[in-house]
């Protein structure tokens, strides 16, 4: 199971840490914990005049795979609105569902489809940016 999930692509990924790291004056921030398996993310966000992502910075205590969807994603909404998050994570589900191939990087997470109990591990970031987003 694990050479399948953590692939020389996820890990990396996992190792690139884009966008790793904390902003010192972000326009909102959110954490958000994966109680099963101890993940721990936090989005900070800065947003534009026009409201969309001017920087983004994310902090990750977890496995490969967060790690991997942390980066993927950041690497993904810097520039976005609101909207275009709330589309890689529909483009991320259906990748996790087995619909889609996913662009770029988010197909990397092509092996997770077939462990449902790790999906959260991927969406976990989809989550904490979300939050961010809703308090900025």
């Amino acid at each position: 199971m694990n050479d399948a999930l953590y692939h020389d692509r996820i890990v990396a990924l996992a190792k690139s840490r884009a966008g790793a790291g904390r902003l010192t004056a972000p326009t909102g921030s959110a954490r958000r914990d994966n109680p099963l398996c101890g993940d721990r993310v936090t989005m900070d966000v800065r947003l534009d005049d026009q409201g969309h992502i001017a920087e983004l910075a994310h902090q990750v205590r977890g496995c490969a795979l967060c790690q991997a969807s942390a980066v993927a994603l950041t690497v993904r909404a810097q520039g976005g609105s609101r909207d275009d998050v709330a589309r890689l994570r529909a483009e991320m589900e259906a990748v996790l569902d087995g619909s889609a191939a996913g662009e770029g990087d988010f197909a990397a997470f092509a092996p997770v489809r077939q462990h449902r109990s790790r999906h959260e591990c991927v969406i976990l970031p989809f989550d904490a940016l979300q939050a961010a987003l809703d308090g900025a």
